[in-house]
């Protein structure tokens, strides 16, 4: 897996320079075209046997990269692939902080095979392994991850997303004291800075996409952190209504088909079953994980984030692209 390394990193770059140029336009599903294309072109020039196992959907086949497609060379070592060619398309179509271009790399059958469907997530750091359980309520995980890192709850920092979906959860922690930072959009960033040493949050709960999901799972695997997802349809998400429920008996049928259940409970290591990951993430709009793209006089500059999970390394790679 180590060998594909430098070329997950040039994929992530490429998205991210497709996209940048359409930062502000309005238009987000122009920016998740250009961004998949070039992602798919970079991965299609990779030796190697590439399977996306979580990505934007398995039914509208284009312009997403979709669950079941096969890219690379053909030859080569078999990857299973989760990615979000652009995680926060409405973030670059509204000039907003903390989009990214994000893929990992998995050997094959290691990942969890899930619908593009909503997911509920609880991430935290390795000093707090062991102190969730996604099966309880919020306000007792939070004091279990209060204890674990030994300070009250009135200095716990969560990290969530600023949804009408996620409002009765921001109630609950701000009742206990808990600092909340809601953001417009991103958690795989927020699960990443959870879970690195200087982390900025202390955990990360959520209730968003599934393909986020196992890419931050990824992520969450190399860093040493821990994690527990649980399915949810979208009725549980949206709320009862005749065309919400057509959708929620939809993904009963698709993670019936896949081998997964809605309202289970799922660990880390049940998303990701194998230290041989990689992770990347570059930066498409400048935030608290990555720097933006930058123009400057002698080209653009990209930063990007490369984890390891089998050699445990977490690399800042800064880039200048000049023409």
């Amino acid at each position: 897996m180590m060998s594909l390394a430098w070329l997950l990193f040039r994929v992530t770059e490429q998205a991210a320079l497709a996209a940048w140029p359409q930062i502000g336009c309005g238009d987000k599903n122009k920016i998740d075209g250009l961004a998949v294309a070039a992602m798919r072109e970079a991965l299609n020039d990779i030796a190697f046997q590439g399977r996306v196992v979580i990505g934007e959907g398995e039914i509208d086949r284009a312009p997403m990269l979709w669950i079941g497609e096969q890219v690379g060379t053909g030859v080569g070592p078999e990857v299973d692939i989760a990615v979000d060619p652009i995680e926060g398309t409405r973030m670059v179509a509204m000039g907003q902080s903390n989009a990214l271009a994000v893929m990992a790399f998995a050997p094959r059958g290691t990942l969890l095979h899930a619908p593009d469907m909503y997911m509920k997530k609880l991430v935290v750091n390795r000093r707090a392994q062991g102190a969730i359980d996604l099966a309880l309520p919020l306000a007792d995980n939070l004091r279990n991850v209060a204890q674990a890192l030994d300070k009250p709850l009135e200095r716990l920092r969560m990290a969530t997303l600023d949804k009408p979906r996620l409002r009765p959860a921001i109630e609950e922690a701000t009742r206990l004291g808990v600092k909340v930072f809601a953001l417009p959009d991103g958690d795989v960033a927020a699960s990443v800075l959870t879970c690195r040493e200087e982390n900025l949050y202390d955990l990360m709960f959520t209730l968003g996409g599934a393909p986020e999901g196992v890419i931050s799972a990824c992520a969450v695997k190399a860093l040493d952190g821990d994690m527990q997802v649980e399915l949810v349809d979208f009725c549980q998400a949206k709320g009862e209504s005749v065309e919400n429920r057509r959708i929620a008996d939809s993904e009963r049928r698709r993670c019936a088909a896949m081998n997964v259940e809605v309202n289970r409970v799922y660990s880390r290591d049940q998303l990701v079953a194998s230290r041989e990951i990689l992770f990347c993430a570059t930066g498409v709009t400048g935030g608290e994980l990555l720097n933006g793209i930058r123009q400057g006089a002698d080209g653009l500059r990209t930063q990007t984030l490369l984890i390891g999970g089998a050699d445990r390394t977490c690399n800042i790679i800064d880039s200048l692209h000049s023409w």
